[in-house]
């Protein structure tokens, strides 16, 4: 099981906010190892600025290189299993803006994704209707809210396995977890 890693260094944060390195991560995780010039073809992107991007990726560890798939100067790159989390709660204002920024950036991708399983969803055989969907409310401390979380994660990552030792008839799922203080409501509010 892989310890989390917050990241609470502006630098890192910077690097993480960044759009087209959010593609390049969602790509290395979605379709495994890639060069430079793999993913500049997939992201409609020059390779030079993919490139730039993974060694940007990469001196913060985000992304490593395979060098057992490395011919002359090819290099090949893949996003490695980690369980990066954002600050809980910044106090720099320009830590919390990228934060914002990161999160409005996977919110986003994820409702592009799940556009595409809507789009693709009659190819999907029986998986189609594999969609379980919650939605509900708890009254929690902020200590609580961190709790629930570590133990969803440890759920999640229950159920995380490498692709060598995933069963044949398993699929890829998306699973997210989104939770915030509805706005308008006080500690100790009974509504």
């Amino acid at each position: 099981m892989v310890a989390p890693r917050e990241i609470s260094d502006v630098d890192e944060l910077r690097t993480l906010a960044h759009p087209l390195r959010q593609r390049i991560l969602r790509h290395l995780g979605q379709h495994g190892p890639a060069t430079a010039s793999i993913l500049g073809k997939a992201l409609g992107e020059s390779s030079g600025a993919t490139s730039y991007h993974l060694r940007m990726l990469a001196k913060h560890a985000f992304v490593e290189e395979v060098p057992e798939r490395a011919q002359g100067r090819e290099r090949w790159w893949r996003a490695p299993v980690q369980d990066l989390r954002s600050p809980r709660s910044p106090q720099d204002p320009e830590m919390r803006a990228l934060v914002e920024q990161l999160n409005q950036l996977k919110l986003a991708a994820d409702q592009e994704l799940f556009a595409g399983f809507l789009e693709r969803r009659s190819e999907l055989g029986e998986w189609a209707d594999a969609l379980p969907y919650s939605r509900g409310s708890v009254r929690v401390t902020l200590a609580e809210l961190h709790e629930f979380f570590d133990e969803y994660m440890a759920l999640l990552k229950r159920y995380q396995r490498p692709a060598d030792e995933t069963p044949a008839d398993a699929r890829q799922v998306a699973v997210r977890f989104f939770a915030f203080p509805v706005p308008g409501t006080t500690p100790g509010d009974p509504s």
